[in-house]
């Protein structure tokens, strides 16, 4: 049971939104309309604030990473000062979720295939042997993932996971972070969208597309390639820029606008209508944050200002 609970709270780290931040306490000059140009790069910030548009206080965006290691853990200047300036904090999903036995319990035939699928099925022989090798390396055997939907494996296969960080401590999350800091002021909580919609995507992405997906991130990773200090170098920069960029084409198969630029789409009527009822702390993945069809331009575009609160230096 303790692994399966563990498997919901991935399933709400592997829709990519994970990026994030780094300081400097000085707010800056208000975003403009020229800013709506689609070329021009918003400034590199994870804390943006969202004013205007009839909304009578502030709003935050704050762009998360899910995980990260506990030594590159931090929060940029005005964070803090911002949580407090607001009445509600929505996620990707509600964290309460996260903490709902019954909801867990009925998310656990979405983790597998349907039909009996097996992973064997999907990949050649050869293929098959790399993502076993792989598993078989971190301990863990592949008996208990062989009908489990890829895309959940590929959450374990990435560089930098460490599957007991979060317990452990050496590694944090972002977003656990943040539901700490509004529990301890009982601030409510709330969600961008449902883990039962969040899990409906991995049906949208066919089974042989997410296992070759799974093969290429092995396959990424048992080469060396650095990619995930690369991406907390990004983050620390707090560059939303180059993550949005990373997450471009074939980080996510081809498969970006049902994973990311759908979902930013969907979010802008539900923000809209919560900054109406008051301030709120909106964290998210950093990925989802800049782009054409980033959540910042989107506001832009209905008429929102968003202004950066702290930031790093472009170089």
């Amino acid at each position: 049971m303790k692994i399966f609970k563990f498997f919901t709270w991935i399933c709400s780290l592997i829709l990519i939104g994970s990026y994030t931040s780094c300081s400097s306490g000085k707010q800056m000059e208000t975003v403009a309309t020229q800013e709506l140009s689609q070329n021009k790069p918003l400034e590199n910030a994870l804390l943006w604030k969202v004013t205007g548009n009839g909304i009578t206080k502030p709003s935050y965006v704050y762009g998360t990473i899910h995980i990260i290691g506990k030594d590159d853990f931090f929060l940029p200047d005005g964070t803090l000062t911002a949580v407090e300036e607001t009445d509600k904090m929505v996620f990707e999903i509600d964290m309460n979720d996260m903490n709902d036995m019954s909801k867990q319990m009925g998310m656990l035939k979405d983790v597998f295939m349907k039909d009996n699928t097996t992973l064997k099925d999907l990949l050649t022989e050869e293929e098959y042997g790399t993502v076993e090798s792989h598993f078989k390396g971190m301990g863990l055997p592949m008996m208990m993932f062989e009908r489990m939907k890829p895309m959940f494996l590929t959450v374990f296969a990435g560089d930098g996971m460490d599957i007991g960080g979060l317990q452990s401590g050496s590694m944090k999350s972002y977003e656990m972070e943040f539901f700490e800091m509004a529990q301890n002021t009982s601030t409510p909580v709330s969600g961008l969208e449902s883990i039962e919609y969040q899990l409906s995507m991995f049906d949208s992405i066919p089974y042989k597309d997410q296992a070759m997906m799974l093969v290429e991130t092995i396959q990424t990773s048992d080469a060396g390639s650095d990619i995930f200090k690369e991406m907390i170098d990004m983050y620390k920069s707090q560059n939303i820029t180059s993550m949005v960029e990373m997450m471009d084409g074939e980080s996510l198969g081809g498969h970006e606008d049902l994973l990311l630029f759908q979902r930013n789409r969907n979010w802008i009527p539900i923000m809209e209508n919560l900054m109406k009822e008051g301030p709120v702390f909106f964290a998210v993945g950093a990925g989802h944050l800049a782009g054409t069809e980033g959540v910042l331009k989107l506001l832009m575009k209905q008429g929102y200002q968003v202004e950066p609160i702290s930031h790093e230096a472009k170089t």
